[in-house]
């Protein structure tokens, strides 16, 4: 067969993490989940991990990986945050690309990616190099071989970009025919125009570079790549898979290559069931023999390059302007208004290369200072990002300087390495990409930019924010919360900015909350109690005490101790330092203790002030996931008082109300609301039950069909499918429990009959898992008659059957 198919997904979210903490906080926007990777994770890279082939009466009757049958790449920081918080699709992500070798004829389906999406063209060639050697080893530590491809990011490329990729190692990169310059075969001498994407995508090229070096490129099928992502080509997987074979000249004698190149994302998060579309197609073609299946490694062995190929310099597949998405107001623009300019692109970039430019010069003399070579041990300092372990950071340092370095010198070297791994980050393509100076994204290139010069200001002592937000007044926001980058920096970042004392205040104020262990890991610090000594007198709490506090990112750390006071609810008064003298401290222990037996509230503030003097914390100091923790904790009593007057509201007027929906006509506002908080109350809370009682169930929706009550549906649907999967999970360790599997064929029929709509894919996985395993083994023993797994049998068809599923 002369011709194939390949389907390429760029799998990516930005790095979101708090870059003092090391870990993505709570992003309200992606409620009900915790944050944008959890959601996206659960609409699209879980679900292209197990993904249904449905027949025409919507059964599910298969479930494929995807990522064994197409080429893909995923970022390497997308990569880290789903080994820790997604493991499952994680893993499943490595286990289709060792499937795919063995079906590629030993090439793996996965590609590997520049570390942080940076755009090449606009880095300096030092960032360049670490991008792409970043982006090898992550590569080779989680797939175990390495990379034959490299996706750029945003496809941005120019000559000197290539020929790093090449001098790597790398045999080829994925463009869009409009980067293509000039084109011809092999041995002959003239160039053919390629410009406007006159360029056959059914084909590779080979690229020979000014040092000599070549490297393959592969230009992608542009139209049917823009039909997926933008034409509602995904509605119908058989439509998407004649799309791809009808593309092919039925003239042509040589081999030919369909290849697309979309954002991975289009598959099920951008277009919902996408990729049940996506697997449709490739179960299609391959059934149907319409093409052969492949990945660009496999293709290159199979039919190496018979014509070169020329770049457009500097050129990008998202910016008809080429890279000035990333550095000016070229017209380009997603996700804002129309009267909304990007002039600030021109004056962020500026303010990063500054960024860049300054802590250069620092770096590089404090390094060799340490007997470092300062540049080598920036491209190795990946070995410590994926494992930050202390026995494995001690090696990195004995390996990467000349002389045992004393403990303020290895906080020191690990210091600079930090200033420069944020350096790098804040250069990550989504802060130009969108509308808005102070979005999301910019914004989180800025807390990184912040982070570099935080622990600038740390090594040398000096200075440099205030000429950063002096650059950062230029670059002006369309929004009227913020008048530029610098006052968003000012009232986001500074607010946001932790030292070792502030993380001390964190640790003591939420410790009123929860009772900590001596040793407690707070996201990248370690928190070690020597001291601590908690009172209570009704709703108030005393906490005075005394931590030692380390990060285990930089291994700086600080003795603290603290007072804190608590009145109820969120109000909170507290005092942080550095530990002074155990003088002090007993000091310290005496006054609090003393006026908090007094019960004199305002006596102990007044010492807090003392002691502490301007190191006074409150509730707003707390770290966000742990705002929202109290919150919810101090939040629970209100909201159950709250409930308390809508049920007595509810009970003593439910005649009339039923009686004025009976005849048609509408409840009074005030009524409705009460009506709809009690019976969706009732209802989440009966979902959320350990053992949910249907009868109950069928009579809240009874409630909510009479009374025309408008559900709040996305936590009630959240919870549905939190308890089915729960159920399925215990089902799958205990087989043997036919009363779950009955009780849970009831609760779906139920569920089916209502206006709830959950999510039941990860339950079907399981169901599919069982059926392939369990049920085979209980099917052996229905041929010996055993009556017992003769039930068991019908029990699970009938539960399956319940899920869609169909053998």
């Amino acid at each position: 067969m002369s011709n194939y198919i390949c389907i390429h997904g760029h799998f990516y979210q930005p790095p979101r993490e708090n870059p003092w903490l090391n870990e993505v906080e709570l992003q309200e926007s992606a409620l009900p989940y915790h944050d944008w990777n959890e959601r996206i994770t659960a609409e699209c890279y879980a679900r292209n991990s197990a993904s249904r082939i449905q027949n025409g009466q919507g059964k599910v009757v298969d479930i494929l990986n995807n990522y064994a049958r197409m080429s893909f790449n995923f970022g390497p920081t997308l990569l880290e945050w789903m080994e820790k918080k997604a493991p499952e699709t994680y893993q499943a992500i490595l286990e289709a690309d060792k499937e795919s070798q063995k079906r590629f004829s030993g090439h793996g389906a996965a590609l590997g990616q520049v570390y942080n999406h940076m755009i090449m063209p606009l880095a300096n060639e030092r960032d360049k190099h670490t991008q792409v050697i970043w982006g090898i080893y992550d590569f080779r530590k989680r797939f175990g071989r390495d990379p034959e491809g490299m996706w750029l990011g945003e496809t941005a490329a120019n000559t000197e970009t290539l020929e790093v990729l090449a001098e790597h190692g790398i045999k080829f990169t994925i463009l869009s025919p409009y980067q293509a310059r000039r084109y011809r075969k092999s041995g002959e001498k003239e160039w053919q125009d390629a410009t406007g994407a006159q360029i056959n995508p059914r084909r590779p090229y080979l690229c020979h570079l000014p040092s000599g070096r070549t490297i393959a490129l592969f230009f992608y099928d542009a139209p049917v790549s823009q039909a997926i992502a933008f034409e509602g080509l995904l509605e119908s997987g058989e439509k998407f898979a004649h799309r791809l074979t009808s593309t092919f000249d039925s003239h042509s004698k040589e081999p030919q290559l369909m290849h697309i190149a979309t954002d991975g994302e289009t598959y099920g998060h951008h277009h919902r069931f996408g990729e049940m579309a996506l697997s449709y197609a490739l179960h299609h073609i391959e059934e149907e023999q319409l093409a052969k299946l492949t990945v660009y490694g496999e293709y290159l062995e199979l039919h190496p390059p018979k014509y070169e190929a020329e770049i457009i310099e500097n050129t990008s597949w998202s910016c008809a302007h080429g890279v000035e998405r990333w550095r000016s107001d070229c017209g380009c623009h997603t996700g804002g208004k129309d009267s909304w300019n990007q002039k600030w692109r021109g004056p962020l970039r500026e303010a990063f290369d500054w960024v860049r430019d300054t802590v250069e010069p620092l770096y590089v003399q404090e390094m060799q200072q340490l007997g470092a070579d300062p540049w080598q041990t920036r491209n190795n300092y990946i070995q410590v990002i994926m494992d930050r372990s202390e026995e494995n950071v001690r090696k990195f340092t004995h390996a990467h300087t000349d002389r045992e370095l004393s403990k303020g010198e290895q906080i020191r070297f690990l210091k600079l390495l930090e200033m420069q791994y944020h350096a790098m980050l804040m250069y990550t393509s989504c802060g130009w990409f969108f509308d808005e100076v102070t979005g999301i994204e910019t914004m989180q290139d800025i807390f990184y930019a912040g982070r570099a010069l935080q622990l600038a200001r740390d090594i040398s002592g000096s200075d440099y924010e205030a000429h950063f937000m002096t650059l950062l007044e230029k670059a002006e926001s369309n929004v009227r919360e913020y008048s530029n980058a610098r006052d968003a920096y000012k009232k986001v970042v500074k607010t946001t900015m932790l030292d070792l004392v502030r993380v001390g205040a964190h640790y003591a104020v939420s410790s009123l909350f929860a009772k900590y262990p001596e040793d407690l890991e707070l996201y990248s610090y370690k928190a070690t109690s020597e001291y601590y000594e908690l009172q209570e007198a009704g709703r108030q709490k005393l906490a005075v005490g005394k931590a030692l506090i380390r990060s285990t990112i930089t291994w700086e750390e600080v003795d603290v101790s603290f007072g804190v006071l608590h009145l109820g609810d969120h109000q909170l008064f507290g005092g942080v330092r550095e530990f002074v003298s155990p003088d002090a401290f007993a000091a310290l222990h005496h006054d609090l203790t003393t006026a908090f037996e007094k019960g004199n509230v305002t006596e102990i503030i007044m010492l807090l002030d003392k002691h502490f003097e301007t190191h006074s914390y409150s509730f707003w100091h707390l770290f966000r996931d742990d705002q929202k923790k109290i919150l919810d904790q101090v939040l629970e009593q209100t909201m159950q008082a709250l409930e308390h007057d809508f049920q007595q509201v509810y009970d003593n007027n439910y005649p009339m109300m039923a009686a004025v929906k009976s005849v048609g006509m509408r409840l009074p506002r005030a009524l409705q609301i009460s009506v709809e908080y009690i019976v969706s109350s009732r209802l989440l809370a009966a979902l959320t039950a350990s053992q949910v009682n249907t009868d109950e169930i069928v009579k809240l929706l009874r409630e909510v069909e009479r009374m025309k009550i408008k559900l709040d549906l996305e936590p009630l649907n959240y919870a549905a499918t939190a308890h089915v999967e729960e159920v399925m999970h215990a089902l799958e360790a205990h087989p043997d429990d036919t009363g779950r599997m009955v009780y849970l064929t009831e609760l779906l029929t139920v569920l089916q009959g209502s206006s709830l709509r959950p999510e039941y894919w990860q339950a079907q996985n399981i169901a599919f898992r069982m059926r392939q395993t369990i049920f085979k083994e209980y099917q052996e023993k229905q041929t010996q008659q055993d009556e017992a797994a003769t039930a068991w049998c019908e029990k699970f068809e009938e539960l399956y059957s319940s899920f869609n599923l169909i053998a």
